[in-house]
This record gives C-alpha cells, sequence and structure tokens, in this order.
C-alpha cells in the first residue's frame, strides 16, 4: 500500500479513536462522579527507501495511539436530599466491596439492601473503616459527618454506626477504569485527608456537553479532510493505472 495512505490510515484510526471517547464523555454526562477522559497520540516517524527522484531514506510520520488520559477535577456538587447520597469535597474515593476484590469510586449514590448494608444500585458494599456501614430497623435520622462518622438514633439516643472510608493514592491517574463507575489499583491506599463528605448530595460528572460537541466536531472535520485526502490518492492512482493499461504494447 502506498505510504500516503498509510499515513491518511492512521490519522483516520486515531480520529475513530477521539469520537469514540468523546462518545463516551456525552453518554456519561449525568453519571455522578464521572471523569472526563480524552484520547492522547504521539508522532511515530519511521524512515523509508527513497521514491523515485529522491535521495537518501525519507521520514514518514504516523499517528499513534498513547490510550486515554482522565480530568480528576471536581465536578459540581447537587443536593439531592436522599439519606444515602454522598458526595466528596476534595481528593479520594469511596471503597467498595465486589466479587473481584475492592473496588473505588467517586459515585456517592448509595442504598440499602435488605440486611441493611449500604451498597451501591450494583449491590456492592460500601466499606467503613471497620467493615460494611449496616443499618439496623431501629436505626433512625441516619446522619453521615464531614469526616465521614456515621450515626443514628436509637431510642431517643445517639449512636455511631461506624465511619465511611475514603481514600487516596500516590497517583490517581495510573488507576485503572473496571466499569459501572469503579477503578482498581495495585496501589497502596491511604486516608485522603481535607477531604469532607456531604449527605444528601452527589458530585456531578465534569464532562461539559459544549466543549464535548466543539471537540467532536473538530474530530469530524479532520476526519473528512483526511478521507478526502485519501480517497483523491486513490482516484489518482487508477487515472495512473487506466493510463497505463490504454497505451499500446
Amino acid at each position: 500500500m502506498d505510504n500516503s495512505l498509510l499515513v491518511s490510515l492512521s490519522q483516520q484510526l486515531a480520529a475513530y479513536k477521539s469520537m469514540d471517547v468523546i462518545a463516551n464523555n456525552l453518554a456519561n454526562v449525568s453519571t455522578a462522579g464521572y471523569k472526563r477522559e480524552s484520547a492522547k497520540f504521539e508522532e511515530y516517524i519511521t524512515q523509508v527507501a527513497p521514491s523515485e527522484g529522491q535521495t537518501g531514506t525519507q521520514k514518514i510520520s504516523f499517528v499513534k495511539d498513547a490510550g486515554t488520559s482522565r480530568d480528576l477535577s471536581q465536578g459540581n456538587i447537587q443536593d439531592t436530599g436522599a439519606t444515602y447520597d454522598f458526595a466528596l469535597n476534595g481528593k479520594g474515593f469511596f471503597a467498595v466491596q465486589t466479587p473481584q476484590g475492592i473496588r473505588y469510586t467517586r459515585d456517592g449514590h448509595f442504598t440499602l439492601d435488605a440486611s441493611g448494608q449500604v451498597v451501591t444500585e450494583q449491590g456492592y458494599v460500601l466499606q467503613g473503616d471497620g467493615g460494611s456501614i449496616t443499618v439496623t430497623p431501629n436505626d433512625s435520622n441516619v446522619q453521615v459527618a464531614k469526616d465521614g462518622a456515621v450515626s443514628s438514633t436509637v431510642n431517643g439516643i445517639s449512636n455511631q454506626i461506624g465511619k465511611l472510608q475514603v481514600q487516596d493514592f500516590a497517583d490517581d491517574s495510573a488507576l485503572t477504569k473496571q466499569g459501572d463507575n469503579l477503578y482498581s489499583t495495585s496501589q497502596a491506599p491511604t486516608a485522603a485527608t481535607g477531604t469532607t463528605i456531604r449527605q444528601g448530595a452527589l458530585e456531578a460528572s465534569n464532562v461539559q456537553p459544549v466543549l464535548e460537541i466543539s471537540h467532536m466536531i473538530d474530530v469530524m472535520r479532520a476526519y473528512q479532510a483526511t478521507a478526502s485526502l485519501s480517497q483523491s490518492q486513490e482516484d489518482l492512482t487508477r487515472q495512473a493505472i487506466d493510463k497505463l493499461g490504454q497505451m499500446p504494447n
């Protein structure tokens, strides 16, 4: 295949990857605690033999996929009034127990399961300093303090149920997505410092739809320009072949 077509193909694949990432961001505009992602690319230069009329080896630049980066900036905190909605104000993640082990999330939308444990929508158990947080039928007026202390009222007496874990890591960007707005990591967690918890609220996604749509339009234009260039190159090659075929033997 002609080198110019290979370069165009690498650019089209990069645009396709960018569109996929942007579409995922837009799909998660309303997902609590979701962090915006962006595609990363690198220039890959290779040396090729000279074509007719050229001297010395020639450099060709391709687009190389370098993965994605995650924007960990704080999303807006929105009041919900729900007892088991918790928003993190600052760094850190909630810890939840899954069948695959402990996972971490910024999505603070929780509920109670049949046994009174505080769980995610998928049924994963929210972790406190001593394990799961369990609310009994006798617990009323459940309150979560800014430091994560969970208390209730039992027969008119205040009772501490537990304290929520808020974990931080040396390199938050190294966390790996696991689906369901969860992350995993091999890093050792540490207790987050300076982070407060707000009950009856959720941290919104940090995706800005207008900016994402604007970026999508730019990527679409770049893809169309590259596709047009590829088509023009194919047309020139086809015309050259047709003219060669018409030449007498």
